[in-house]
């Protein structure tokens, strides 16, 4: 067996944690360095890691014993942290979005290309068994040609159980760069990539208030748009709509249908690695669920950065790049009144077959 491939973290937040229990104790995979701005959390998750050390990080990216680095800061510092791993020659795997704009996350991606190196992004829920299940059912032609889909996801905002809720309402955050990527990735992993987009943007409040922890009843300047409706045109000639919301109470609509000449599926929210595919065929019996076909099983946050590391790439940069565009897009054509389109496409990432738990960890 060779020698495991090193990973050093960047950011040890709320997200750390479920990426650091889906990488503990796999095979060919291993933590040597973890960095925060916040040096006391850094030594504390070091010291529960064999072999970790607790850095800076610019001793992190330059150091040689990481191959990728793990970039779990937030959306605004996710091209500054990329940069600096690729100018150490890392490999880099981050958190979504790839960066706060379209621009950075260009400058990211042509970094990468000029140093050799290869970057991955989350959302990789989309590898799990929930849409990849709704995947194999579209490209069997269960539902016939696929014509349109809908993804929907409404709240009344983070800022009611998330204690530090100011990056949501900040450029790089809001509804659409905090959940839109699970949902949007899904529809181009399902029905391929984005040429044009148009859309509709609003913000119900100027301001939110904090509803727990020490910063509880502080009030937060809303500076972007917080409820968004748009329409995605697919190069295969599928309309998608989605709609994602800071401002709604609650919504009984499913997080994601496919429609077809033949049939329709209905996917599992994507912010969840599995769950219940269901299909609907012309001439059938009504909705019927679907065993999982395809797809990571038992998947957890992390086995994107495993796939990636496998050399797999499912949940790579040019996939988060051409999602962002699609976001950025969606704003702009929002404020323009007018439709947009894409500067970038992307390859549908080879589906993942049907893979146990054994199999992957």
């Amino acid at each position: 067996m060779g020698s495991p491939h090193t990973v050093g973290i960047v950011g040890l937040g709320v997200i750390s944690r479920a990426y650091l229990d889906t990488l503990a104790g796999v095979d060919g995979v291993r933590i040597t360095a973890v960095a925060d701005l916040d040096l006391a959390r850094a030594e504390a998750t070091a010291a529960d890691l064999p072999g970790c050390r607790a850095l800076t990080t610019s001793e992190l990216v330059a150091d040689p014993d990481v191959d990728t680095v793990l970039n779990l800061t937030i959306p605004a510092a996710h091209a500054e942290v990329a940069l600096a791993a690729i100018a150490g020659g890392k490999d880099v795997f981050g958190e979504k979005p790839l960066a706060a704009t379209f621009a950075e996350a260009q400058g990211v991606m042509a970094a990468a290309d000029r140093a050799g190196v290869r970057v991955g992004c989350a959302p990789d829920t989309v590898l799990g068994t929930g849409v990849q299940t709704g995947r194999r059912a579209v490209d069997d032609g269960l539902i016939g040609d696929p014509v349109g889909a809908t993804a929907t996801w409404v709240s009344p905002g983070h800022e009611h159980w998330h204690p530090q809720p100011d990056f949501y309402y900040r450029a790089g955050g809001g509804p659409l760069l905090d959940m839109g990527p699970y949902y949007l990735t899904s529809l181009v992993q399902v029905l391929g990539p984005v040429v044009a987009v148009s859309g509709a943007a609003s913000r119900a409040r100027t301001t939110r208030v904090i509803g727990s922890g020490p910063r509880a009843g502080e009030h937060v300047a809303v500076e972007i748009d917080t409820h968004i409706a748009g329409v995605l045109e697919h190069a295969g000639g599928a309309i998608s709509t989605v709609t994602m919301s800071f401002d709604g109470v609650a919504t009984s609509a499913r997080p994601l249908e496919v429609y077809g000449t033949e049939g329709a599926v209905v996917l599992p929210d994507p912010n969840l690695h599995a769950g219940d595919v269901s299909l609907h065929r012309r001439g059938g019996e009504g909705w019927q669920k679907l065993a999982p076909s395809a797809g990571y099983e038992d998947a957890a946050r992390g086995v994107g950065l495993l796939d990636f590391v496998a050399g797999h790439g499912r949940a790579g940069g040019a996939m988060a790049l051409h999602v962002l565009e699609i976001m950025e897009s969606l704003h702009e054509a929002a404020a323009a009144h007018a439709r947009r389109e894409l500067t970038t496409t992307v390859e549908r990432p080879s589906p993942v077959p049907l893979t146990p738990a054994s199999a992957w960890r």
